[in-house]
């Protein structure tokens, strides 16, 4: 990660990217009715600039866009003048700072990463060791509700090209599995269904509902219990018949490793958002291809600029398998230039472009709230 030649930071901007969903995307941990992230830009003294984005969620990583917006500023007095290229000086510079805060670190993680794959004239993919040749095809999710319009979202979806259904769960086990036979009942057997329950159920609660859920092909289920109860976690992969992918309670490298140790899942589901970015996620990777853990890589709520770090990060290894990359498609207007591109049936292409290839839109620049260090 180190050059001979210093890259050194001479100015960092952040950006409030406040952008209202189409309609409110809902969770068991409530409504989500806009995308509120912060954009990190990067300006180093050889004139490559890098772009990194997050999206801070509350109940989740304990951030705002407000929290970040702050953070963020404590990171560009610390880093500026540092080396850009040396990442993880960088990322532990960051972890000295302040405890947490994984979200903003991941957008100035990820901005790091881009000026670092420019300056070395690759796309970011290639820089982290991946390869171009995989199909990456993101899933499209459902919202918890009435059973009767999730099964016509899910039709919807269907009917659009997509190869997967995601379908919140988490709010009383027998009425989510009332919710999954609706679904089913109206999509056919043909389409696999992925559940997420973002940690709404109790642990007796998840080994029955899951029991009961088997009957209708469900691929994996997320964080099916509270993620402080990660030491049962183990007993409801054992119990339970279909595979247990942890995503709450796997933030980071040091909780993938307690994880795998435990025999706790069958997958991970790896957001930068929850690892504080790319360095500690190739970390996890490792661990995975070790221990022989599938893998997912998902998002919050981020805009098509940190989805284009999360499709490149997702080439460099065979072990990622699942991608759940469509909340961007929720968003009610598109502020960025350049980066992937959403191509039909939920296929998503990667440019060839050196670093991420992704900026932000400079009318979105104008209006966001914004400040310079």
């Amino acid at each position: 990660m180190t050059s001979t030649t210093p890259l050194l930071i001479e100015e960092v901007s952040l950006y409030k990217l406040f952008i209202p969903l189409k309609e409110p995307f809902v969770i068991s941990l409530g409504p989500i009715p806009n995308a509120e992230n912060v954009v990190v830009k990067i300006r180093t003294n050889a004139g490559i600039t890098g772009y990194g984005e997050c999206s801070p969620f509350m109940s989740i990583n304990g951030e705002s866009m407000d929290t970040c917006f702050v953070v963020g500023q404590y990171f560009a007095k610390l880093l500026k003048g540092k080396n850009a290229l040396d990442i993880e000086e960088r990322v532990a510079d960051m972890d000295k700072l302040i405890y947490g805060n994984t979200s903003i670190k991941s957008a100035f993680d990820i901005a790091l990463y881009d000026i670092a794959a420019q300056h070395a004239g690759l796309p970011l993919y290639k820089f982290l060791g991946g390869n171009n040749q995989k199909t990456i095809i993101t899933d499209y999710t459902v919202s918890i509700g009435d059973p009767v319009k999730m099964a016509a979202d899910a039709v919807k979806i269907k009917e659009e090209g997509y190869p997967a259904i995601k379908i919140k769960l988490g709010k009383h086990g027998p009425d989510d599995v009332e919710r999954i036979r609706a679904i089913r009942a109206a999509v056919g057997n043909d389409i696999p269904l992925r559940i997420d329950a973002n940690q709404g159920w109790q642990v007796e609660e998840a080994i029955t509902t899951l029991k009961e859920l088997a009957a209708f092909g469900i691929q994996h289920c997320e964080e099916p219990i509270p993620r402080w109860a990660f030491m049962e976690l183990p007993r409801v992969r054992k119990e339970s018949p279909i595979p247990i992918m942890s995503d709450e309670s796997c933030g980071d490298d040091h909780d993938a490793a307690r994880l795998i140790q435990l025999k706790a899942c069958d997958y991970m589901n790896i957001k930068l958002g929850k690892s504080g970015g790319i360095f500690k996620a190739l970390k996890m990777v490792k661990l995975a291809e070790d221990a022989g853990i599938h893998l997912q890589v998902g998002a919050f709520m981020e805009s098509r600029l940190a989805m284009t770090a999360f499709a490149h990060f997702s080439m460099c290894s065979p072990q990622i398998e699942h991608y759940d990359f469509d909340t961007s498609l929720m968003f009610s207007a598109d502020p960025i230039l350049g980066g992937m591109v959403y191509e039909a049936n939920g296929r998503i292409r990667v440019l060839e472009t050196p670093g991420l290839g992704a900026t932000l839109a400079p009318e979105w620049e104008e209006k966001c709230e914004n400040v310079k260090v």
